[in-house]
């Protein structure tokens, strides 16, 4: 199983290797620092909304740990997936802010991880774990947006 953390970081860190060794135009000024600024506190707030609601439920955080209830409160209840939003938010944030691009291009596949390997394991896991009120809560709620 991929730690989502470690996705995200290792797209960005390589998005900054990759601007290292091939810069292409910057687009850093201040409105971009106050907006990535803005998106980073953003994604910060929806993460420890997120962790708070699943913490106040009784279950994990942790996407490796085995649940023990189908959360549908905070921002749950409008998102299937807030943690992912969060570090996706946060991540381009962090991208705003330097204002360089090549983030912005590493970040593609590191989606494609979290949505294929992570995102449909776990859905797969939570329907088998609660059933028909998870796939209620599927009808109901967007797996991200």
């Amino acid at each position: 199983m991929s730690f989502p953390p470690a996705v995200f970081l290792t797209a960005l860190g390589l998005g900054f290797l990759l601007n290292f060794l091939l810069p292409l135009t910057s687009f850093s000024s201040v409105p971009f620092r106050i907006t990535g600024a803005l998106l980073g506190l953003a994604g910060s707030s929806l993460g420890t909304w997120g962790a708070y609601t699943l913490h106040h439920a009784g279950t994990t955080v942790r996407p490796d740990r085995p649940v023990t209830a189908l959360v549908t409160a905070g921002p749950f209840r409008y998102s299937r997936n807030p943690l992912y939003l969060a570090l996706t938010t946060i991540y381009v944030g962090i991208t705003v802010y330097a204002g360089i691009f090549w983030p912005f291009i590493t970040l593609i596949p590191a989606l494609a991880v979290v949505n294929w390997k992570i995102v449909h394991r776990e859905e797969s896991y939570l329907e088998s774990r609660f059933g028909e009120n998870y796939r209620a809560y599927k009808e109901r709620v967007r797996r991200y947006i």
